[in-house]
Parts: C-alpha cells; structure tokens; sequence
C-alpha cells in the first residue's frame, strides 16, 4: 500500500510541476505579448496583466507540491541534525502535521471561496468567473498533501543534506 501511495504521488506531483511549468511559459507569453503591445503596436491590452498574474498564482500553488516533496517544509535544521534517528522521525511528524493542518486550512477556505466567488467575475476579464482564481487554492492544498504525506513516508531531505 506504502508504494502504491507513493507511485501516486510521484504522478500527481510530477503533473502538478509539469502544470506549473506550462503556467510560467503562458504568463513569459503574456508578458511578452504585453510589452510588444503596449510599447510596439501602441495598443495596451488591459486583460494581459491580470491574466499574467492569475498564471503565477496557479504556478505556486502547483509548484509547492514539488517543495514539500523534497522536504523543504519548515523545520528546525540544528534539532534536526542533532537528534537521533527517533528524534527525527518526531520532528518530521510534527512538520507533517503542521503542514497538513495548514494546508487543511486551505483547502476548506479555498474551497469556500471558490464557492463563493462562482457569481463574481475577474476583473479585466469580464467573462472569467473568480472561481478559476479561486480554486488554485485547494487544487494546489491536495496536491501538497499528498507530497507532505509521502515526505513523511519516504524521506527527501536534498536541502539538509547537501547544506554545510
């Protein structure tokens, strides 16, 4: 089950990073597209800039995954390194648990939100619901909980490990 649950992981965070990859080409795209706009063609597009930064919020919320896979969730680097191999595997409890509560956090209020924001249009983009803002906020909490559990499981610590 413990390998099955990783082999799951290991695909929903690659397509959560290959997601976020895909969304920073879109918004270099738009950037670009907005300086030869405005500057070039003498014709500022006012949807550009918006959509540009609703492309990097869905980039983080997808790229975090990745993150909390490798083990870059907050921990006490000092404890970690001096703590036996049971005090480490209480620490990595503890930063499991902290990270899953918050992202729990996130996930109902994201939710909420997305919910809630169905009726509301973007601004700039008139006929885009806030909901598709909105939802990269639990779409990216799932994500990042699944990377936090199999962190948790299978132990990445590339960042302590290679640090001096």
């Amino acid at each position: 089950m413990r390998s099955a649950f990783l082999a799951l992981e290991r695909r929903t965070t690659a397509l959560a990073m290959a997601l976020a990859c895909a969304m920073l080409t879109v918004a270099s795209c738009l950037g670009m597209y907005q300086i030869l706009a405005r500057f070039v063609f003498l014709q500022p597009a006012e949807w550009s800039e918006v959509l540009i930064r609703f492309t990097l919020i869905w980039m983080v919320f997808l790229g975090a995954p990745m993150a909390f896979r490798q083990g870059a969730m907050v921990c006490v680097d000092l404890a970690h390194r001096l703590a036996g191999p049971l005090g480490k595997r209480i620490l990595d409890l503890l930063a499991a648990i902290s990270a899953l509560v918050i992202l729990g956090v996130m996930l109902w209020f994201g939710s909420r939100y997305s919910w809630v924001g169905r009726f509301q249009t973007i601004a700039g983009l008139e006929t885009v619901p806030m909901t598709w803002a909105y939802l990269s906020i639990p779409v990216g909490a799932v994500f990042s909980c699944l990377a936090v559990i199999a962190c948790f499981l299978d132990p990445r610590r590339f960042e302590l490990d290679t640090q001096q």
